[in-house]
């Protein structure tokens, strides 16, 4: 078995309708796709990761075309949305292309920012062949930038947990402005007003992240 990982960017910028909406706003945004499965009568479910405002998250949803139904949980600064969606383009192309090559997704698919576009960093576990084919027939307007191609081998850990977007700018933050050093030379509140985050905010994060790259170290030492 093999696996892929690329990060797909769109020639307009946003993957759907949902996508667009939420990349428009500054107070609430979209980290991850932790899953997505289609279900009947031309819909889908995902359960989307956010950061942010989850008030400002439930009125984008409600004034989204596409969202038929959905549901917010979670605290300012961190929750997870459950979207029923209307399938469009391209999210049905990708789909038809997963079911017609067999491909399997890890999940979860995480944003990240390119220097072109946002894109999403997906990984593709099929054949060899099963993988070529479907990168071959993405649509146009889909850039694919492969970052890792090799055997599948869960004890390698290529799919080990990584940090999102914005996890990664306050970990660099963190770094740079000596909040690891012994003893600390920032605080959580000194991090927070560099990137007008909520104190709280920005500790919940920094949990996540500690916990992100813990589970990362013991999958390479196992």
């Amino acid at each position: 078995m093999r696996y892929a990982t690329m990060v797909l960017t769109w020639a307009d910028g946003r993957l759907n309708a949902i996508d667009d909406r939420f990349g428009r706003s500054d107070a609430v945004g979209i980290e991850a796709i932790r899953y997505l499965n289609p279900i009947h009568e031309g819909r889908y479910v995902e359960l989307l990761e956010l950061w942010g405002d989850l008030e400002r998250a439930r009125a984008l949803l409600a004034d989204c075309s596409v969202a038929l139904e959905y549901d917010v949980a979670g605290t300012d600064g961190h929750g997870v949305a459950y979207v029923q969606c209307r399938i469009v383009e391209p999210v049905d192309d990708l789909l038809s292309i997963l079911r017609e090559h067999e491909i399997v997704l890890d999940w979860p698919m995480t944003y990240v920012d390119t220097e072109a576009a946002r894109g999403l960093e997906v990984t593709a576990l099929g054949t060899s062949r099963a993988i070529q084919h479907a990168a071959a027939a993405l649509p146009e307007g889909i850039d694919v930038d492969l970052q890792r191609l090799g055997e599948y081998d869960p004890g390698t850990g290529h799919s080990a947990p990584t940090l999102t977007a914005r996890q990664q700018e306050l970990f660099e933050l963190a770094v740079s402005e000596g909040y690891y050093e012994v003893p600390r030379e920032t605080t959580h509140r000194e991090l927070a007003a560099k990137l007008d985050l909520a104190p709280g905010t920005v500790s919940e994060h920094l949990q996540r992240i500690e916990a992100t790259l813990a589970a990362r170290y013991t999958s390479t030492r196992s």
